[in-house]
């Protein structure tokens, strides 16, 4: 499909996450496909007090310190394409007692980044900005009226309001979000149907993926792995109780013990103490760093991704599943609105007798393992691109556009 790509402008990226940070993210893989045909200012996520001194004695190499000497304000990445490191230091106003409180303080923030931004728009001699949101309804809710811009995109790739540190003050200040902002972009279906609540200028762009180090062959076995008696039944990312449903993964364990389980990612406490200390052929190799996984997927029979199904799950792209098609693996996993676009390509399951019975079903199908398999779950999986997901935003931002002319 040929897409309209945005050409030619002037692109404010206003960050939710670090650049610098070890998890790679969205929204810096779209800063990049953006900048091939644009001049982009990416804004980087402003310290806060709070984080300041949670970090006082981090010694990681890439954590951002403080502003002082030898600061770097203003980075040029690559040509027509600039990193901002705000210099301002935000109040941390989450622990505010009324609305009244966070709303004078959050403006405060809002005012102090929005100074920083126009001088730099103003030394790149920007203009008729397009400024893009990534998410962040706290320190981005004010932007749209301190920033000149042509036209302001609220970009939603997850359902924040739903964790706890957005519970108090996030479902009000994203809502004034979504009904501020000209149109809205999502990385999901259901994302893109739960902002036209507020707006109907709500478009699904779907999301990008890097899969070229999973299609490669004959990866080494990582060593951790090297003991576990096979057939693997394995799973990549995030252990954690929010997310991933242990009974699942118990039942799956306890009906095919001649099975190892292996779940690879950081755990939270509950995984922690948890430990399926019963089951011998469960096994917790904690996180790794994002170069190793495509090694560990390569060595996995079967790939699952056990989720819980609740709002913080339900709508979010699961981008784990095409790093597994991408590696020709047969997929399982939870049934949810965002995985029905993958239903063709992997087994689907409502609970978790499911999960056993197809996991049964692809042993005891050859075919459902042959090259001919692993090539259309691939080629599936590597049609998922940045730039795929850059030219649907380009499609819906002149969709837009002709709309606005019109009338």
């Amino acid at each position: 499909m040929e897409h309209r790509f945005i050409k030619n402008r002037d692109i404010v990226l206003f960050s939710f996450q670090a650049w610098e940070s070890d998890i790679a993210f969205n929204f810096k893989d779209m800063a990049y496909e953006l900048a091939r045909h644009n001049r982009v200012l990416f804004v980087n996520r402003a310290l806060d007090r709070n984080s300041i001194l949670k970090n006082a004695f981090d010694n990681k190499p890439r954590q951002r310190r403080p502003p002082g000497k030898g600061y770097r304000h203003l980075q040029q990445i690559q040509e027509e394409f600039w990193l901002l490191n705000p210099r301002s230091v935000l109040e941390s106003i989450n622990w505010s007692p009324s609305q009244r409180l966070f709303d004078y303080f959050n403006r405060i923030n809002n005012r102090r980044l929005a100074e920083e931004i126009n001088r730099a728009i103003d030394l790149l001699s920007f203009s008729d900005i397009i400024f893009i949101n990534d998410n962040d309804f706290f320190r981005g809710v004010y932007q749209k009226e301190l920033v000149p811009c042509d036209r302001h995109i609220f970009y939603i790739r997850d359902y924040l309001t739903i964790q706890p540190f957005f519970k108090k003050y996030g479902p009000g200040l994203e809502k004034k979000m979504f009904e501020i902002a000209d149109m809205v972009v999502a990385n999901s279906s259901y994302l893109a149907e739960y902002a036209k609540k507020w707006n109907r200028n709500s478009y699904d762009i779907g999301q990008g993926c890097h899969l070229e180090n999973f299609v490669v062959e004959n990866l080494p076995q990582p060593r951790d792995l090297a003991s576990i008696p096979k057939p693997i039944i394995g799973y990549c990312g995030a252990v954690t109780s929010m997310r991933l449903d242990s009974e699942v993964i118990e039942h799956i364990a306890t009906s095919l013990p001649e099975c190892s389980v292996v779940l690879v990612g950081p755990t939270d406490e509950y995984f922690d103490k948890k430990r399926f200390q019963n089951l011998k052929n469960i096994y917790l190799l904690g996180g790794k760093q994002p170069k190793e996984i495509p090694d560990y997927v390569y060595h996995f029979d079967i790939c699952i991704n056990p989720q819980l199904v609740n709002q913080l799950t339900i709508g979010n792209y699961p981008r784990k599943i095409d790093e597994y098609l991408a590696a020709g693996k047969p997929v399982v996993a939870t049934m949810t609105d965002a995985m029905e676009m993958f239903g063709k390509y992997t087994f689907l399951c409502k609970n978790k007798e499911d999960y056993v019975q197809q996991i049964k079903t692809i042993f005891s199908n050859k075919d459902l393992l042959s090259d001919a398999e692993i090539m259309r779950r691939r080629n599936f999986a590597l049609d998922h691109t940045w730039e795929n997901s850059i030219g649907l935003l380009g499609d819906a931002f002149y969709q837009e556009e002709a709309i606005t002319h019109a009338v």
